[in-house]
Order: C-alpha cells, then sequence, then structure tokens
C-alpha cells in the first residue's frame, strides 16, 4: 500500500471517528434534553391529571398518578359553580394592561437614559436603580393612603395606573439593551433631520423587539399570578381576579372537612389558571430568546 493511499485511510478513519463522536455527543444532548424537559412538565401533567379525579382520589394516600377514571364533568360543573370566566377576564384585562403599560412606558424612560445626553442623567439614573432596594412591603401601607385618600379603593385604578408610570427592573433592563445599538444608526437620523420620537419609533423600536417581549412577558406573568395587589384593593367579588379566585375557592372549601372539601374543584381551577401562561410562552419563545440583529448595518 503505497504512503498517499495509506494517508487517505487513515483520513477516512479520521473523519468516520469525528463524525461518530459529533452524532453520539448530539444524541446525548438531545436525551438530556428530552429528560429535563420532562422533569419540568411533570408538575404539569400532575395538575391535569388531578383535574380529572373524583375528591376521593385527591385525598387518597398514597397518591395515584393516573385517575381510574377521567372525570371530564369536573370542567363543566366547576364553570358553573364558580364565576371562572369572569375572574379570567378581569385578569386578562389586568395582565394586558400591565404588559402594554409595562413596554410603552418604561421604553420611552430607558430611550431617555440611554440615549439622550442631558445634565444629570447618571445621578437620576443610580436613584431610579437604588428604588430597587427597597423591599415592596416599604411603600406598601404608604401607597395604600395614597389610594384611599384618591378614594379608589375597591376599583381597578391601583392596580392599572402602576403599570404606566416604569418599573426601575425593566427600565435598567431596556437602557442597558438600548446601549447595545451603535450610536451610528442614531447619529445618521439626526444628521438626516429626525427628531427623537423619529428615531425612538423607527430606529430603535424596530431593533429591540427581544427586549419589549421580555419586559412585556415579565409584566403579564406577573400580573397574572398576582395576589398582593388584588387582595388589598379590590372588594367585590365580581372583580376578582383568577388568583384571588381560587383563594375563594381554597377558603370556602377549607370550611368543610377534608373528605367533603372539593379539591377537583381546586384543580380545575388552577389548571384553567395555567394554560393562558404556558400557550403564551410557546408564542413567545422564539422572540424572547433571539439575540439583536442590526439589520441596519448589513448591506
Amino acid at each position: 500500500m503505497s504512503s498517499a493511499t495509506f494517508s487517505e485511510v487513515a483520513y477516512r478513519r479520521h473523519q468516520r471517528s469525528v463524525e461518530a463522536r459529533r452524532i453520539l455527543g448530539k444524541a446525548f444532548f438531545q436525551i438530556a434534553v428530552t429528560l429535563f424537559a420532562a422533569a419540568f412538565a411533570i408538575p404539569l401533567i400532575w395538575l391535569l391529571m388531578s383535574s380529572l379525579k373524583t375528591n376521593a382520589e385527591l385525598i387518597r394516600f398514597p397518591p395515584q398518578f393516573w385517575p381510574e377514571k377521567l372525570i371530564w364533568d369536573n370542567y363543566p360543573r366547576v364553570l358553573q359553580e364558580y364565576p371562572l370566566a369572569l375572574w379570567f377576564r378581569n385578569t386578562l384585562f389586568l395582565s394586558a394592561n400591565a404588559a402594554i403599560g409595562a413596554v410603552i412606558s418604561n421604553s420611552l424612560v430607558a430611550y431617555g437614559f440611554a440615549r439622550i445626553r442631558w445634565a444629570g442623567r447618571g445621578v437620576l439614573f443610580a436613584l431610579c436603580l437604588g428604588s430597587m432596594l427597597l423591599p415592596g412591603l416599604v411603600t406598601q401601607i404608604p401607597v395604600y393612603i395614597t389610594w384611599r385618600k384618591l378614594g379608589l379603593l375597591g376599583t381597578y385604578f391601583p392596580l392599572t395606573i402602576g403599570a404606566w408610570l416604569g418599573s426601575p427592573y425593566f427600565v435598567f433592563l431596556m437602557a442597558q439593551f438600548f446601549r447595545t445599538i451603535p450610536e451610528e444608526l442614531t447619529d445618521a437620523a439626526r444628521v438626516d433631520g429626525c427628531r427623537e420620537f423619529g428615531i425612538f419609533r423607527h430606529i430603535i423600536l424596530p431593533l429591540c423587539k427581544p427586549a419589549m417581549a421580555v419586559v412585556a412577558l415579565f409584566a403579564f406573568v406577573g400580573t397574572w399570578g398576582d395576589v398582593m395587589g388584588p387582595l388589598i384593593y379590590l372588594k367585590r367579588t365580581s372583580m376578582y381576579t383568577l388568583a384571588i379566585g381560587l383563594r375563594l375557592m381554597q377558603d370556602t372549601s377549607g370550611l368543610t372537612t377534608p373528605e367533603r372539601s372539593d379539591w377537583a374543584g381546586m384543580m380545575v381551577g388552577a389548571t384553567l389558571a395555567t394554560i393562558p401562561v404556558v400557550i403564551l410562552f410557546f408564542f413567545t419563545q422564539k422572540t424572547f430568546i433571539e439575540g439583536i440583529t442590526f439589520t441596519g448595518l448589513k448591506e
């Protein structure tokens, strides 16, 4: 065998070895990701299966993962006994308001801190970030007194207006994102006579979709599962959100013995409250994880 032929055979063996290691590595990665995904999905599957069980099965020990019989009647029964549809609508309204308000208000403030030069910008930005050091419990009583003096307790205003006043964390997140956008884009727009709001609308916003998706998703999910706010400010049952409604279902069922409590109803309510958030994540995960693509710099 000539030296040239021997080199070709050795090269092919090396290529096959590299390809085999690559395939094995990819297979191991896929198996690991699948196992992790299954581990995170188990609580959701358990919740769904629990909503299709009877109360006797739910209090049985040791617990049984798969129900003896799927009780689909739990869903129409709970929807008739509790105003879940109304609570769902109220929660959707507050969560959508929080997402829209957070994106608009925080993006405007962040643009002023990140892209406009003005005296005292650094000091005010530091004060804004410093307010994150204050726990929410510290400001809870003064804020409550303020809303009470304004006569807005028992309304949605305390739960909606705050979303349009900005959040230090979201301002910091979007400001840091804006700083990654090249200054050449905004400088060229200024030279062409574009005003600041035009730069913000036509240049900055199209490039910061990932940041807006993160802020909107965080605000939506945070409001969707918020318990403390609605518990403090809402009084009428017709204005309750899903989180408070589920707490009401728990308190009502807790007045009886465990054998007579409506555990299946609570599982149905928790399942219905979880499904929209899961669906929202599947629709927004691509935008949520994608990086910045500076299309303005491409030829």
